[in-house]
């Protein structure tokens, strides 16, 4: 099987370091899912912590292969699952009761960028609140090297005004891969450890490796 290699532009990773966590924050770290399983209403009265947020059918469940999955991935901020999307050229997460504040994830795409926006209706539609680019990003990188796609980094503060009800997460398919998706804080939550390198030594890394990994994919 092929490997799923992250690759989102890395252009938004430092828009808010400030750190705005809420009472009411949470975040999906999609751990619990079965390899290559969809993800869709499993956040939504399904088997994990019911949050009203739901999943279009192409984004998938990955496990790092270091833990029994498919997947060529590594550091990830909490092990070992990860959110990625076969077929289409995005995956659309939806929460119905709407969010308005801090909203902020980790990611990786080491081969080709991708984008993030934000809507004021569900699957996409109605007016953009927000776009942001995402850069292409280290590979097999501290502290995963076996991973390609390693390490995620963390995007901070994704900034809009008005009532979001839906998120695309868009690039190359079997390219880009997202975790610790999280909602009522500027700073990505539920990290595990110190393995994600600190905003701006990602910047740095992240900056000069477009092109240089036009090989592989994030799932074996």
């Amino acid at each position: 099987m092929k490997k799923l290699l992250l690759s989102l532009g890395f252009a938004v990773l430092v828009m808010g370091i400030a750190v705005n966590v809420s009472a009411d924050s949470f975040t999906l770290d999609f751990e619990g899912l079965g390899n290559l399983s969809k993800i869709g209403n499993f956040y939504n009265g399904g088997a994990g912590t019911d949050y009203g947020v739901s999943f279009s059918d192409n984004a998938l469940a990955l496990i790092d292969a270091d833990a029994g999955g498919t997947g060529n991935i590594g550091g990830l901020p909490s092990p070992d699952t990860a959110m990625f999307f076969l077929g289409g050229t995005a995956a659309i997460m939806n929460v119905e009761d709407g969010f308005d504040t801090g909203f902020s994830f980790f990611y990786s795409a080491v081969v080709d960028p991708g984008y993030v926006e934000i809507y004021d209706d569900l699957n996409g539609s109605g007016n953009r609140l927000a776009y942001m680019s995402l850069a292409v990003t280290p590979f097999n990188g501290s502290p995963d090297p076996t991973g390609v796609y390693s390490p995620f980094l963390p995007v901070f503060g994704l900034e809009f005004e008005g009532i979001a009800k839906s998120v695309v997460f868009g690039g190359v398919i079997d390219k880009i891969g997202f975790d610790n998706v999280t909602f009522g804080s500027s700073v990505p939550g539920g990290a595990t450890g110190s393995e994600t390198p600190e905003p701006a030594t990602l910047f740095l890394l992240g900056s000069g490796l477009a092109g240089l990994a036009g090989f592989r994919k994030l799932k074996k």
